[in-house]
């Protein structure tokens, strides 16, 4: 397994996460040796779907894209629709992707790359039901268990998670793109 020691990975989330998306590949990167920190639109706790809680570290207002290694995208649809109205969240996105860092994104957490505008000419997969967004906004889908493109992974449900963390781990190893 690779060793992450020493890299520090945003997850971006608020209530209603996609509650596999998030806890699965937190326990992946921080097993691997990285720091994880939890970003929310609000202090506090976050809930996912199912209930479980997870303490957020900082609000997307205080967090700096240039203090973080890689990101993680859960989905859950209410989760990645709040997330993507938060200008905050969209700018740290957007300032992440764009300087190469890896960026994990599952099921519906594809959706704020479109807000990002970060998807031109990028290929990503996702749940089905935002193909479109992802096509309206440059991106070339593909139905794929896991897919990767230049530090961009991407998988469609939490069925792909054991595929989706191997290659997260992979990618935040080899560092920025």
């Amino acid at each position: 397994m690779e060793n992450l020691s020493g890299k520090t990975v945003a997850v971006i989330a608020t209530h209603g996460f996609e509650d596999s998306e998030l806890t699965e590949p937190v326990s992946a990167v921080t097993d691997a040796g990285a720091t994880v920190h939890i970003i929310s639109t609000e202090t506090g706790e976050i809930t996912g779907k199912k209930g479980h809680a997870v303490t957020v570290d900082k609000t997307t207002a205080e967090a700096a894209a240039g203090d973080y290694d890689a990101l993680i995208l859960p989905g859950g649809t209410a989760n990645s629709d709040t997330i993507r109205m938060d200008r905050n969240a969209v700018g740290f996105v957007r300032a992440m992707v764009e300087a190469g860092k890896p960026t994990g994104v599952i099921c519906h957490g594809g959706w704020i790359l479109t807000d990002a505008g970060v998807l031109k000419d990028r290929v990503i997969t996702s749940y089905p039901s935002i193909k479109t967004d992802l096509i309206n906004a440059g991106a070339t889908w593909v139905d794929e268990q896991c897919h990767v493109d230049q530090g961009l992974v991407s998988s469609r449900t939490p069925a792909d998670l054991p595929a989706f963390n191997a290659k997260l781990i992979e990618e935040i190893a080899e560092g920025t793109h």
